[in-house]
């Protein structure tokens, strides 16, 4: 869905090939095509022959390696680094990696006591991860890990505001783009992304732009990727990187700044540059579900449930939207974006929006729930 939003403000006309009829993404696509592009290779490769760009919005490592070697094969721009990616799906190769370059990472266990993080080291966004606070939760923890047939990475709990940075490289130069924060919701998923100036002091982000491009020219990015990091009092602390498109964090960025990292991506890919500037305004983009006659902030799993979506501009109040949403729906989901000058207006905006849902649905309760440990 990241991806055709972005395309479509950037212009593009957009083909959305999956699998399954139920993904969310085809409703909002210009174009929709349902196959298996590891099975279906000759009927991927028409459907994908006029296209100017592809880019790969799934986790599959074989569908992104049939995609890799196809597209070589069409001559077709690939938005995507196949190697890079491998090297950020494992956490523990892409520590190494900025460990040698001098990137600030958590302490590991057991040098950093308690309490810690456990994750597995190829798994993305919160899949497997535990907080641990005492050693009587350290098995549990460990077996979430072993049942995903994957390695644990232990590491300090580190608090503080989450942030994230997106890098786009072109084999041995990378420029960095713009900080935003995350904001987690009770399961540690993304619920909402803020952008807007002054998210770290100055010295700070100067340094975590230097990080992303510094990790970036370290494994020859070829393509895009995030940096996310833990904005702790002793400083930055980098959690991992991502070579793919990120989820949420850029229409974040395009609504406050006008930069929209795929055209950004995409220009870059023929050697050009968007000539665009940043506007230097705020945007919050966040997850809602109504259910229960309760309105509730959610993270990208469980809006992920969301069916046949519409994109949609002034949604109760807030700029624009993706939803299912229908008068009298009992259960429904929106990602919706609120835009200003400053993050006073936005605030104000936030508030009206949340008004409008609970005055025209009826419902009866808000809630905003954080994680456990923050």
């Amino acid at each position: 869905m990241e991806a055709v939003f972005l395309s479509k403000k950037a212009g593009f006309e957009t083909l959305v090939i999956d699998r399954k009829a139920s993904a969310p993404a085809l409703s909002i696509s210009d174009r929709q095509e349902i196959l298996d592009v590891t099975a279906d290779v000759d009927k991927t490769k028409k459907a994908l022959q006029d296209c100017d760009f592809v880019i790969p919005a799934c986790e599959e490592i074989d569908a992104l390696r049939t995609l890799d070697k196809m597209m070589k094969h069409l001559e077709i721009p690939f938005l995507f680094d196949l190697d890079a990616y491998a090297i950020s799906s494992s956490k523990k190769r892409s520590n190494e990696i900025m460990a040698e370059v001098g990137v600030p990472l958590p302490k590991p266990w057991p040098e950093c006591g308690f309490p810690v993080i456990v994750k597995p080291s190829s798994q993305s966004g919160s899949i497997g991860v535990s907080a641990v606070e005492e050693s009587s939760g350290m098995d549990a923890a460990l077996k979430i890990v072993e049942d995903l047939g994957d390695i644990p990475i232990i590491q300090e709990f580190v608090s503080g505001k989450s942030v994230s940075i997106e890098v786009i490289g072109r084999g041995d130069t990378a420029r960095s783009l713009i900080t935003t924060e995350v904001v987690l919701d009770y399961n540690y998923d993304c619920k909402q992304v803020v952008c807007e100036p002054g998210i770290l002091p100055k010295e700070d982000d100067e340094l975590f732009a230097d990080i992303g491009k510094k990790t970036a020219e370290a494994i020859g990015l070829k393509g895009l990727m995030d940096v996310e990091a833990i904005y702790t009092k002793k400083g930055l602390r980098v959690l991992e990187i991502d070579a793919r498109i990120p989820s949420q964090t850029p229409a974040a960025i395009w609504a406050a700044t006008d930069i929209n990292i795929l055209e950004e991506l995409a220009f870059s890919a023929l050697g050009k540059s968007t000539g665009r500037k940043n506007r230097n305004e705020c945007s919050v983009y966040e997850h809602y579900v109504v259910e229960n006659d309760n309105l509730t902030t959610c993270g990208e799993k469980v809006f992920g449930k969301i069916k046949m979506p519409r994109m949609e501009d002034r949604f109760f109040g807030a700029d624009e939207a993706i939803t299912d949403y229908v008068p009298g729906k009992d259960v429904w989901r929106a990602t919706v974006i609120t835009k200003g000058k400053d993050p006073s207006e936005v605030l104000e905006k936030r508030k009206a929006f949340i008004r409008n849902i609970m005055e025209e649905c009826c419902l009866e309760e808000y809630i905003d729930r954080s994680p456990k440990m923050v």
